[in-house]
């Protein structure tokens, strides 16, 4: 009897001193471990320095009155057409096709739209199955079978937002990777064009040397008669090799950046050199003019433009996919939660397995928090935060070039224009100067150095109109592509882009 009142008294003196622990010390750490989730929930994401003020131009500075009163511009799409030759848009189709470099932005594309996917799927519950059967033993002697089957669900419900953002940056990664796929295009489709006009205008340029070899080679040979009659003297008929080997010398020059270009031509087309050769110099006749778009290009707002080049918007969606990776790596911080359970059966024999009494289920409920970490999440918080700085100043690098190259562009072709113009006058002046100077040679009036200076320049004058008419065509080029070449942002909400320029960096202004 006195034994069993010890043992009492000892069990009461345990279970007080259970409660005095854990009031003393479990309670604390209860509390602590409270305090440490309501601060994780708090974002104490260090304030950002706000975006410097970009500022948007009303109307080119290389356009006329007219120009800026159009309220609507002519469609890009397809520009290439407005060349009006064949081959190029022939050229340009085939590239769009096979280019190296455009099927690869296609895969990014692909390898973009299945990590979205991959992201959405973080936001649904998961579920899964399971068999197993396994044999034991002890000291040597058989212990039985035991045969399992069933499934496993878990969700992780998304309290703090981070498999929202992820996906968020997943939608905006896809944008982007879609807008650099029409970055691309449009690149590859202005070097198809580019490279074109350069072989056009170097084929012209070998016509044009080898028009006026030939014009060389009869004054040539009418100086070797005359010094055979003794009307001239070695001197003339020196110059006259001169000349002649002078301009002989050009072919070759042009003969390789015409073998060159094709070379270019067919990378950018995706296929090998020799493939491509055939094709262009059997579709190719060198008496046909350079290629010149039709000069009725009305030119829309810097606004607009901006709006609708690829770069732009890729770069603006890089903006958004790095908001979103904040969000995620803020959210990262926070508890996160999951909510488990498994359904099965259990037996020792398969027959077994088919009895109401061999179903086994679970339920699990749980939350992880971050306590301590070292500073890692705060340190990936920090490392998002200047991945979000380095997109809104690519952004602004982004406008800003694009601005750059349209106001190039504009100037080029206007400089262009006008330089053309006057090399014509030049070359029909001294074409007929060339001529005259040949019939009064002939009939002894003028000495040959006339002759020499007279084909010198009409050699010179007409090579620089085709190098002009092709510079000019490529003005176009390079116009149609700073303009955003014809891309059209299909998925993309169209708003102008004020809109845009506010919800990629806030408190943006722009100038009227």
């Amino acid at each position: 009897m006195l034994f069993n009142m010890l043992n009492t008294r000892l069990i009461t003196l345990r279970i007080n001193f259970s409660e005095m622990f854990v009031r003393r010390l479990l309670i604390p750490v209860v509390m602590l471990c409270l305090s440490l989730i309501l601060s994780s929930c708090a974002s104490v994401a260090p304030q950002q320095d706000k975006p410097k003020v970009l500022a948007i131009p009303a109307a080119w500075s290389n356009t006329t009155a007219a120009d800026a009163a159009s309220s609507q511009a002519v469609s890009l799409a397809q520009w290439w057409t407005r060349f009006d030759d064949p081959q190029l848009s022939q050229l340009v189709a085939r590239a769009m096709q096979t280019n190296t470099e455009v099927n690869r932005a296609q895969a990014s594309l692909r390898q973009a739209r299945a990590l979205r996917d991959v992201a959405a799927v973080g936001l649904r519950p998961t579920l899964g199955s399971s068999a197993s059967a396994s044999h034991g033993t002890a000291g040597g002697n058989s212990t039985g079978n035991l045969f399992k089957a069933g499934l496993d669900a878990a969700w992780e419900p998304d309290i703090f937002g981070g498999k929202q953002s992820a996906l968020d940056a997943g939608e905006a990664t896809l944008r982007a990777s879609a807008a650099s796929l029409g970055d691309v295009q449009v690149s590859i489709a202005a070097e198809v064009a580019l490279s074109y006009l350069t072989l056009r205008g170097a084929q012209t340029r070998l016509a044009i040397a080898e028009a006026n070899l030939a014009s060389q080679l009869d004054t040539h040979e009418i100086t070797g008669w005359r010094l055979q009659a003794g009307l001239v003297s070695s001197l003339e008929a020196e110059q006259s090799l001169s000349a002649t080997e002078q301009t002989r010398a050009q072919l070759p020059v042009l003969q390789t950046s015409i073998a060159q270009t094709r070379h270019a031509l067919a990378v950018l087309t995706g296929q090998p050199p020799a493939d491509l050769t055939a094709v262009l110099a059997t579709g190719f006749a060198t008496t046909t003019p350079i290629p010149q778009a039709t000069d009725d290009l009305v030119l829309s707002f810097p606004a607009d433009t901006l709006r609708q080049r690829p770069d732009v918007r890729a770069a603006e969606q890089q903006v958004a996919a790095a908001l979103a990776r904040v969000a995620q790596a803020d959210a990262a911080r926070k508890p996160s939660f999951r909510i488990g359970g498994s359904l099965g059966l259990s037996a020792l024999t398969l027959g077994a397995l088919t009895d109401g009494a061999s179903v086994v289920s679970s339920l699990l409920a749980g939350v992880t928090l971050p306590i301590f970490d070292g500073g890692a999440a705060r340190a990936n918080l920090r490392a998002e935060q200047a991945a979000l700085v380095q997109a809104q100043e690519s952004y602004r690098a982004t406008v800003l070039t694009a601005l750059k190259e349209v106001e190039d562009a504009l100037v080029a072709l206007r400089g262009d224009r006008e330089r053309l113009l006057r090399l014509i006058l030049a070359a029909e002046s001294a074409r007929n100067a060339a001529l005259m100077a040949r019939q009064r040679y002939d009939s002894g009036l003028v000495d040959f150095q006339v002759v020499l200076e007279t084909q010198r320049s009409q050699l010179g004058t007409q090579d620089s109109v085709a190098s002009t008419r092709a510079d000019f065509a490529a003005d176009h080029v390079r116009l149609y592509k700073a303009l955003g070449g014809g891309w059209n942002p299909e998925g993309l909400n169209p708003e102008r882009l004020n809109s845009d320029l506010a919800a990629v960096a806030p408190n943006r202004t722009e100038s009227k």
